[in-house]
């Protein structure tokens, strides 16, 4: 059976969950705040409700939470994240993803259809990319096998999950397969979403601090493929690492208005 999945895998018996979940959600109750909630669910384009909490100060209350408890396995993984994401305020999922990337390197391949559901569930990029750099790159790289999955998951309907394929070589540096890089920047190429445009600059303009020129030609062979977008953001660092002079060439030229500021 693929790991992809198409429902939700099951949710196993975690006791570490359940003693998690218990000081979490008193935790983060308490500290609610419903003035810093409306704006944030406000500046979040109402993708959830929140309960108001600075990040800096929830994660002071994270790790008064996970004070003395023992490290989990993926089940307690499992288990945990799968109750974070069916409470609707924003910040359980946020302590979700902040334990799965700690504990990233406790989880088989075997959690990729977790990590996919979560990335298809109240979508949105705070929690996307975090999950697409962290968890599924770090299981990739842990398992060569799952490329196959991501190939699966660059042509899916879910524009998430397709920018998740895009992005989870994020931190591979040196390790990272750079034909199937650029295989998916082309397969998406085309795309109509900005969310998945600008993940395909992330992408290119991210491997660029390890091969900036196999980004360069990448681009000048694929020249008129792009949108505006992706090239601005690829060559970012490209143009102002090779400006000076004895650059090799000048950049790749782009025009078009500049994009709105997003994550």
């Amino acid at each position: 059976m693929s790991v992809t999945g198409a429902g939700t895998a099951g949710e196993p018996r975690s006791a570490l969950a359940d003693e998690v979940m218990g000081r979490l959600t008193a935790s983060y109750a308490a500290a609610a705040d419903p003035a810093r909630a409306a704006a944030a669910r406000a500046y979040m384009k109402d993708v959830a409700p929140f309960l108001g909490i600075p990040t800096p100060e929830r994660r002071v209350l994270s790790r008064a939470v996970l004070q003395g408890t023992p490290r989990p396995d993926e089940d307690d993984c499992t288990a945990l994240a799968l109750r974070c994401w069916r409470l609707p305020e924003r910040e359980y999922h946020y302590f979700a993803v902040d334990y799965l990337r700690r504990h990233a390197g406790r989880l088989s391949s075997g959690f990729l259809p977790v990590a996919r559901h979560l990335v298809r569930t109240v979508s949105w990029w705070d929690t996307v990319d975090l999950l697409a750099a962290h968890v599924v790159g770090g299981l990739v790289a842990a398992d060569r096998g799952l490329a196959a999955e991501m190939d699966v998951w660059i042509a899916d309907d879910d524009l998430w999950v397709v920018r998740t394929a895009l992005l989870h070589q994020l931190r591979h540096k040196e390790r990272t397969d750079t034909a199937r890089l650029f295989a998916y920047c082309l397969r998406q190429s085309g795309h109509g979403d900005f969310f998945v445009r600008k993940a395909i600059g992330w992408c290119l303009r991210e491997y660029a601090k390890t091969d900036p020129d196999a980004v360069r030609d990448f681009l000048e062979r694929e020249r008129g493929r792009f949108a505006p977008l992706s090239v601005r953001e690829a060559l970012k660092n490209i143009t102002a690492r090779h400006s000076g002079a004895g650059a090799r060439r000048p950049a790749v030229p782009h025009a078009g208005p500049r994009p709105p500021r997003t994550v």
